[in-house]
């Protein structure tokens, strides 16, 4: 069988409704189709899909040390595609979600009470959180770098 690039929007499409799995609860099903498509595209696919797939796919993991992977994943292809800059068409999108993705790592490592590496991506995450716009997804970011600080805090005193 010959394996055919999918188009972009086709992808985004699959990953969105794996996505919506995930957040009606549905982790299992969400995880089993993010595997799915990972093993499509993989390492070779376009940074816009890995970031997005593997940010999600953290998301439903058991174990902390695979939700770091998968978040060690997102980040890696964001900022592939961020350095890559402006000439191309996803690295505003992906600069977006680059204070989310520290955010991420952050709390992983406090999962894993690895507090220096999660103050590290939480130093990270508010000096890339001035590319947020003052609409709901910004503040919902910043709102919950305000309770990690706090956690951090409370977890980790001294660090």
């Amino acid at each position: 069988m010959e394996q055919r690039e999918m188009p972009g929007d086709v992808l985004m499409t699959r990953i969105g409704q794996a996505i919506m799995l995930l957040h009606a609860g549905d982790r299992e099903e969400a995880r089993n189709r993010f595997g799915i498509i990972w093993s499509e595209i993989g390492e070779r696919g376009e940074a816009l899909h890995r970031c997005t797939l593997a940010h999600y796919m953290a998301d439903t993991q058991d174990d902390p040390g695979d939700e770091l992977a998968w978040d060690l994943r997102a980040l890696t292809a964001a900022e592939g595609l961020a350095a890559a800059g402006a000439r191309h068409r996803d690295a505003t999108a992906v600069r977006a979600l680059i204070p989310s993705l520290h955010l991420s790592l952050a709390e992983d490592y406090v999962k894993l009470q690895r507090f220096r590496a999660a103050r590290i991506h939480l130093d990270r995450a508010w000096e890339a959180v001035g590319v947020l716009g003052d609409d709901g997804y910004g503040g919902g970011v910043r709102a919950a770098l305000g309770r990690m600080e706090q956690r951090m805090r409370a977890d980790a005193p001294g660090e």
